[in-house]
C-alpha cells in the first residue's frame, strides 16, 4: 500500500509542477566536483607565516590544510575533505582562514624571502602534519620556534592584519568567476519558493487518516447488541439467569485481552 501511495504521490507532483520547474531542482542539487589530482606520494607542506594554515608548495593549484580539513578552491567555490587527493565535498562558504593567507606566498616561496626578511621555511611531511598539526595550533608552536623560519620577524599590528583581511576579502569579491558563482548561487535560493506547492500537494494524502478511524466504532458494535439479551431473560428464572451473564461477560473479557 505504501509503494501504491508514494507512485500516486509521485505521478500527481509529475502532472502539477511544470517541466521547468523540476528541471531548476536538479540544477540545485547538482554541484560539480574539482578535477581530480594524482599524487605519486603523499604531499609535503609548509606553514605560512603568520598563520597555522598548511599549503602544498609543488602544486600550480591551491591546497590549503587548515584545522584537520583539506581545503580546495575551484572556479569560485570552495571544497574540503578528509583527505588530500579524493573525498572532496562543496562547501558553501569562504573559509576563515583565507583571508590571512597573502596572495603573493608564491613568489615569496620562491624567493625565500618573507617582506624583505630571510624565509627560511621547512617542508613537512604527510604524516608528521597529521600528527602534530593540533598541538602546533593550541601551543602557538610557530611563534615559539623561529617565528616561522622568518628572520627578524616582526608580527604586524592586530589593526594592520585586519586592514589586509579586509583588501583581501574585497580582491577576493572582484574575481570573475567568484561573482559568476554567486549569480548562480542567487538564482538558485529563488528555487525554493517554487516547491512550497510541492509540499501542499504531498500533504493532501494525510485526508486518508481519518479513514482508519471509522473502523474502530465497528469493533463496539458487537458490544451493545449483546447487553440488551441478558435483560430479556430476567422473567426466564433466577436459577438460569447468572449463568446466561456470566458466559458472554467472560468472552468479553479474553477478546478484551
Amino acid at each position: 500500500m505504501k509503494q501504491l501511495l508514494f507512485g500516486t504521490i509521485f505521478l500527481a507532483l509529475v502532472i502539477v509542477v511544470p517541466i521547468p520547474t523540476m528541471a531548476g531542482v536538479d540544477i540545485h542539487v547538482s554541484i560539480p566536483l574539482p578535477p581530480p589530482i594524482v599524487f605519486a606520494a603523499p604531499p609535503e607542506v609548509i606553514v605560512i607565516p603568520e598563520t597555522y594554515v598548511y599549503v602544498v608548495p609543488d602544486l600550480d593549484v591551491d591546497i590549503f590544510f587548515y584545522s584537520g580539513w583539506w581545503w580546495r578552491p575551484w572556479e569560485g567555490r570552495w571544497y574540503r575533505s578528509r583527505y588530500y587527493d579524493r573525498g572532496w565535498g562543496y562547501y558553501s562558504k569562504v573559509p576563515s582562514f583565507y583571508f590571512d593567507v597573502d596572495p603573493g606566498w608564491r613568489g615569496y616561496y620562491r624567493d625565500r624571502n618573507w617582506y624583505g626578511h630571510r624565509w627560511n621555511h621547512e617542508r613537512i611531511p604527510h604524516q608528521r602534519l597529521q600528527q602534530n598539526w593540533k598541538s602546533w595550533h593550541n601551543d602557538r608552536h610557530w611563534e615559539r620556534r623561529g617565528t616561522w623560519g622568518v628572520q627578524s620577524y616582526q608580527p604586524r599590528p592586530q589593526q594592520q592584519r585586519q586592514e589586509l583581511r579586509h583588501q583581501r576579502q574585497q580582491q577576493y569579491q572582484q574575481r570573475p568567476e567568484v561573482q559568476q558563482h554567486q549569480q548562480q548561487r542567487q538564482q538558485q535560493q529563488r528555487q525554493p519558493q517554487v516547491r512550497k506547492p510541492q509540499g501542499q500537494q504531498q500533504r493532501q494524502p494525510q485526508v486518508k487518516q481519518p479513514q482508519q478511524q471509522q473502523h474502530q466504532p465497528q469493533v463496539q458494535q458487537p458490544q451493545r447488541q449483546q447487553q440488551p439479551q441478558p435483560q430479556g431473560r430476567q422473567h426466564q428464572g433466577d436459577s438460569q439467569h447468572p449463568q446466561s451473564q456470566g458466559k458472554p461477560q467472560g468472552g468479553d473479557a479474553e477478546h478484551r485481552k
